[in-house]
């Protein structure tokens, strides 16, 4: 008998939606390898600026070097508005076993269907109360919603502890190395419509740590408002309210439910 919550039911299938309009494959030529999926009106407008796109049986494949044809594909998206806000980040893009195949500037992850990592890192005090943040409200995403204590996307030359460790400095001002019982709690994926002509594939490394007493977070890079630390109780009924991201709320039910809260 399934006892899930009824909003907990529902947060996973948010987290697990197909496209909203029909997408194709997206391969790369160089190395035959399945790499995303693409809206196929925009794969058509690609193709007609000539850009290195051409269809295939089943789908559509970037031609030529990879890296060199994504980039222009990037350039390209974000020019005509239909990209996520150009970081000058790369990330890595890899096939369906995520072995790298090459990389691709961030921005254009969401269009192309291509899958992320992301770490997230519940910050608790060991007595039941949890750290969280609320986004800035200039965020390009889930502006002014509440998040987990940190929390973001692995670059391409970043392993999952490296991410964790960077993004937890850069949001709490905070280092893993001074937090207690820092663990992994296994990954949730998440496949859903963004943006527009998006469509997300991420999976997402979900961490704990404590935060010691006398050690408040301190956002260090300006995406942050505030920061709040609520009893667990609090934080579930703010689950069911909906005023977390939807990663952020997974995640933290994770945690409720593995200490008992859930």
């Amino acid at each position: 008998m399934d006892d899930t919550p009824d909003w907990l039911h529902h947060l996973h299938t948010l987290a697990d939606q197909p496209p909203q309009t029909l997408r194709e494959r997206l391969w790369l030529q160089a190395t035959d390898a399945v790499i995303g999926s693409i809206e196929s009106l925009l794969a058509r407008h690609m193709e007609q600026a000539d850009l290195p796109v051409r269809p295939r049986a089943g789908g559509w494949q970037v031609e030529g070097p990879p890296d060199a044809a994504l980039a222009v594909i990037a350039h390209w998206l974000h020019e005509h508005g239909l990209g996520g806000a150009w970081r000058d980040e790369l990330l890595a893009v890899t096939n369906e076993h995520d072995e790298r195949q090459a990389l691709i500037e961030r921005a254009a992850v969401r269009p192309l269907g291509i899958a992320t990592v992301a770490v997230h890192l519940v910050g608790h005090t060991g007595d039941g109360r949890v750290w969280v943040q609320q986004r800035a409200f200039d965020k390009a995403t889930d502006p002014g919603q509440w998040d987990t204590l940190s929390g973001g996307m692995l670059s391409a030359s970043e392993t999952v502890a490296s991410a964790l460790h960077r993004e937890t400095w850069e949001e709490a001002g905070l280092e893993v190395a001074t937090m207690r019982n820092v663990r992994a709690l296994g990954h949730q994926r998440v496949r859903r419509p963004v943006d527009g002509n998006g469509y997300m594939v991420e999976r997402i490394e979900m961490f704990e740590g404590e935060v010691l007493p006398g050690i408040d977070p301190d956002n260090q890079d300006g995406e942050v408002e505030g920061f709040d630390c609520v009893p667990a109780g609090q934080l579930l009924d703010s689950l069911k309210a909906g005023v977390f991201t939807l990663e952020a709320a997974l995640v933290h039910a994770h945690w409720l439910k593995r200490h008992g809260y859930l």
